[in-house]
């Protein structure tokens, strides 16, 4: 994903644009206060953040997954295995695509659905491959990182949601989709030799946007997960979400805000990015919002400093962290 500062921006009015210390201070502290004596209605089985930081640690052994290698191809093998094993129903949609630097990548979203029938759904997302360089790194840039986090993270936390819903007496009374985007990270670096290209981010979810692989599936919403294992990660209400779904935004930052994570869930707005949820909100016509990892410390540095540098490793990756998001989305899910 990257930065998108041109129209998104624009369209946001300044509000979007930057998080505020004003709203933040008021509108945003009057909602956190109304979240906090929220009375659940539905207690959500438990996420296990030890079987979520598993799951990520098993993705990081296989190697980079970058598209085109064996550690990608044997991920995603493992990931469809998982998911079968977690008794989801799941297709896989196998395509190519050019990417910036003129390679023609081979790539598959893997999706997985419970209660295929239900009319009512929400849909979760995460990608699954990691960045071919480290074009943030002041070394080695040319060689692809572990995307512990960006990556592994929200396919850990999903798979962990497969394995509860899977294993617990009580289900959802929605219908649950799950798409695993691939080739999201084989974006342009900014200095690159290589000319300027439209869409060159979120390869697959521009190909799913296109060509659902239901024909004329709909959700009710969908949500996002991004680099949502770091440790003391703060995740603002991005600019992209809030323009396209910000009811489902303020329905997800109260209920992170209602069961204990305001550490994590912060009443902030920060700019809007380009992320596999702008192009299932432009071109798929489903409201996505995106759980991302926001810098409130260096917004320069939007992602946070292992962002596209060989850090993104297991030592960033936080049990407490996964467990505020991964516990925060259940939640959602089970008060459907």
């Amino acid at each position: 994903m990257k930065n998108n500062l041109k129209t998104l921006v624009l369209l946001a009015a300044g509000a979007l644009a930057m998080y505020s210390c004003d709203s933040a201070e008021k509108g945003g502290a009057k909602q956190a206060a109304v979240a906090e004596k929220e009375v659940l209605a539905v207690k959500a089985p438990a996420f296990n953040a030890d079987s979520a930081y598993t799951f990520i640690q098993e993705q990081v052994a296989f190697g980079p997954r970058v598209p085109n290698t064996p550690a990608h191809y044997a991920t995603g093998e493992w990931i469809i295995q998982q998911l079968r094993a977690y008794g989801a129903e799941v297709k896989v949609q196998n395509f190519q695509m050019r990417a910036f630097d003129g390679k023609m990548l081979n790539l598959r979203n893997i999706i997985a659905s419970y209660k295929p029938e239900a009319a009512n759904r929400v849909l979760l997302a995460a990608h699954w491959d990691t960045r071919p360089f480290a074009d943030k790194d002041d070394e080695n840039q040319d060689k692809p990182i572990d995307g512990a986090n960006d990556g592994g993270s929200g396919v850990g936390v999903l798979l962990e949601i497969a394995r509860t819903i899977h294993t617990s007496e009580q289900k959802p009374e929605i219908g649950v989709d799950m798409i695993f985007f691939d080739g999201e990270d084989y974006g342009r670096p900014d200095d690159s030799k290589y000319p300027n290209m439209d869409n060159d981010w979120c390869l697959g979810s521009q190909y799913w946007s296109k060509n659902k692989h239901t024909p004329n599936y709909r959700a009710n919403y969908g949500i996002l997960l991004d680099m949502v294992g770091a440790e003391n990660a703060k995740f603002a209400r991005e600019g992209t979400s809030l323009q396209y779904a910000k009811e489902i935004v303020d329905k997800v930052w109260k209920a992170g805000n209602s069961i204990g994570y305001s550490d994590y869930f912060k009443y902030v707005n920060a700019p809007g990015i380009t992320d596999d949820h702008t192009y299932v909100n432009a071109w798929g016509n489903i409201r996505m919002i995106d759980i991302i990892e926001y810098n409130m410390s260096n917004p320069d540095d939007y992602f946070g400093p292992y962002h596209h540098r060989h850090t993104d490793n297991m030592d960033v990756i936080s049990k407490n962290t996964l467990k505020a998001v991964g516990q925060t989305v259940l939640h959602v899910l089970y008060n459907e």
